[in-house]
């Protein structure tokens, strides 16, 4: 199997795992990152002919036929990644026919990917509508998402005025807002189908009491996207923290100004009528 520790798309995915697991988002083995790669990136991989093991999807990924994606494992710890990168991650094609995945390099003492691929699978394609480019889909616990998740109602427009209202790089950041599913089991197709539905409109979508998945035209793009949502949630929780009292807020006048400076369009159904 060839050695491509030295590929740059290998040397990312460390540095992001590390740095998400230094932020406290991905105890344990929680958490998984995919990276789905170009023609232009495959050159960064000098010897990838060889199929070493196919491994059953469990989903239909025909539309992603022949793709590769740099992926995670299951049950690996994103603080190990940065030094077994041909343990901790996979190379995997998609079969032609989509039901399977081919693996063309890492998870070399037999790993898999991680149970949510199938999820990830089903984002990049909702997201491959939208945008060719948004091609990193990933999966972490950011703990002061997760706590919101348990005091505030599960609704998108709350949830996406409240974030966007405690810092002024929210909106910025992600001027559609937020979207919600409801409290489902993780690393089922179920899961997956209800997350790619909501990824049509949000590059965000939150998992109450477990987590959050996020997608980017790279891995630094998606990684800066989730540290933006959970800093307002941190704002938030700082706020409760100091008494809970609000005496002043960015107001709905203000976010419309801050949408118009920065050329952005905020969701206008998240905004209050003038």
């Amino acid at each position: 199997m060839g050695n491509f520790i030295d590929s740059k798309y290998v040397k990312k995915i460390c540095a992001i795992t590390m740095a998400s697991y230094q932020h406290g988002w991905d105890e344990r083995n929680g958490g998984n990152v995919s990276l789905r790669l170009t023609d232009a990136d495959l050159q960064d991989f000098n010897d990838i002919n060889e199929v070493h093991r196919v491994l059953d999807l469990g989903f239909d990924a025909q539309k992603l036929a022949g793709q590769y994606f740099l992926v995670t494992g299951t049950g690996r710890y994103f603080r190990n990644v940065i030094d077994q990168p041909n343990l901790d991650l996979g190379l995997i094609r998609i079969s032609q026919d989509g039901q399977k995945g081919e693996l063309m390099w890492g998870f070399e003492d037999g790993g898999q990917p991680t149970s949510e691929f199938p999820s990830h699978l089903m984002s990049h394609i909702a997201r491959l509508q939208f945008d060719s480019n948004q091609r990193v889909v990933m999966h972490c616990h950011p703990t002061n998402v997760i706590a919101l998740s348990f005091t505030q109602d599960l609704d998108e427009r709350h949830w996406s005025r409240l974030l966007w209202k405690m810092q002024a790089e929210s909106l910025v950041v992600f001027p559609e807002g937020v979207g919600l599913i409801p409290y489902m089991t993780p690393g089922t197709n179920e899961i997956g189908e209800a997350t790619a539905q909501k990824m049509k409109d949000y590059r965000v979508v939150i998992w109450p009491h477990h987590g959050i998945f996020g997608v980017g035209t790279s891995l630094d793009e998606a990684f800066g996207l989730i540290e933006t949502v959970e800093k307002a949630a941190l704002i938030y929780s700082q706020i409760g923290a100091q008494g809970g009292q609000i005496k002043q807020e960015i107001t709905d006048d203000q976010l419309r100004q801050l949408a118009k400076s920065f050329g952005v369009t905020a969701n206008p159904q998240f905004l209050t009528n003038k």
